[in-house]
């Protein structure tokens, strides 16, 4: 984890954590989606140049940054690293870099939504470059040994690939991200057959069969049971059929990972124990330290850059 150690600003910001903490206490009472947005904004972070806080910088007219790259247009939660950022400002300037906020932060979002409370280690620096081109990310389509090469190319197993993808435990998509599933698997001109036939029913209504632009495409929960609390019941849904997403269905019937699915599906402190350690271990994703990168002022702005706030894209990834 290189020079990352817990408890970094233990000195020079001991608030720090409790400051972050709080700011998503008081996000999550009024927007539940919080988690699910925390989570896929740390994923998409760490998978691009690793976890730098790149995904956080606004593009500019003559500078197209991350956020325009196509799997990143509809990450949300941007404005709650915002509100910690101008916090932790306030009391210990230039301190506390953005990409710790993003880690910190989506460590409470999880704990507080029902799931584990594990230890981070801080001490990540913000990183200087923000390039749509380089956003190249496993879909909601994905095989698995397609979205397995992402995994280990960023250093990451089989098995945490799994218990990663167990984030979908909260959160929703949006119709057009699985809609050929419902009315042409594949060209077929039929459901895809492992969908369970209520659950198929019922999205076909939601969605139908036009497709529609992002801000009138309707959302569907990727966990039908429990789905704004942190815990094993994805996994559980998915053995039933349950899976919204392609590449979540295929977790429980690809027989490379059919039985991590089945262990954390009948054993909840399993699958939270083993996200916690993936968690720690996607963080540290090429991560800058030391005198590398910078300690942003703004998340959104590069030091000693004007920028202005890009304009929301109406376009966007699951």
């Amino acid at each position: 984890m290189g020079d990352l150690s817990v408890g970094f600003y233990n000195r020079t910001c001991p608030k720090a954590e409790s400051i972050i903490r709080q700011v998503i206490q008081t996000r999550l009472k009024s927007n539940p989606f919080t988690t699910a947005g925390l989570l896929r904004m740390h994923f998409h972070d760490c998978f691009v140049r690793g976890c730098d806080a790149s995904i956080l910088i606004d593009s500019t007219k003559n500078r197209p940054s991350e956020k325009t790259a196509g799997p990143n247009l509809s990450v949300r939660g941007y404005e709650v690293i915002d509100d910690a950022k101008r916090r932790l400002e306030a009391v210990c300037p230039s301190t506390v870099s953005c990409a710790d906020i993003i880690t910190v932060a989506t460590r409470d979002a999880v704990s507080l939504s029902g799931g584990p409370n594990y230890v981070v280690p801080t001490g990540r620096r913000d990183g200087l470059v923000s390039n749509p081109n380089d956003v190249n990310l496993p879909g909601p389509s994905s095989s698995i040994q397609g979205a397995l090469q992402a995994f280990t190319a960023k250093g990451l197993t089989l098995n945490e690939m799994v218990t990663l993808l167990g984030a979908h435990t909260v959160g929703v998509s949006h119709c057009g991200f699985f809609q050929d599933r419902l009315f042409d698997f594949q060209g077929t001109g039929l459901p895809d057959p492992s969908m369970d036939s209520g659950l198929l029913a019922k999205l076909q209504g939601l969605c139908g069969k036009v497709s529609r632009p992002l801000n009138s495409d309707p959302t569907a929960f990727l966990d039908q049971n429990t789905s704004f609390a942190f815990d094993n019941q994805f996994y559980n849904q998915i053995l039933l059929k349950k899976g919204v997403l392609q590449i979540d269905q295929e977790l429980a019937s690809d027989s490379s990972t059919n039985g991590v699915v089945s262990g954390f599906a009948s054993n909840g402190m399993r699958f939270s124990q083993s996200f916690a350690d993936a968690m720690v271990r996607m963080g540290s994703i090429d991560v800058l330290v030391g005198n590398a990168g910078e300690i942003r002022k703004n998340c959104r702005v590069f030091n000693g850059v004007t920028g202005r706030k890009g304009k929301k894209n109406p376009r966007g990834g699951f």
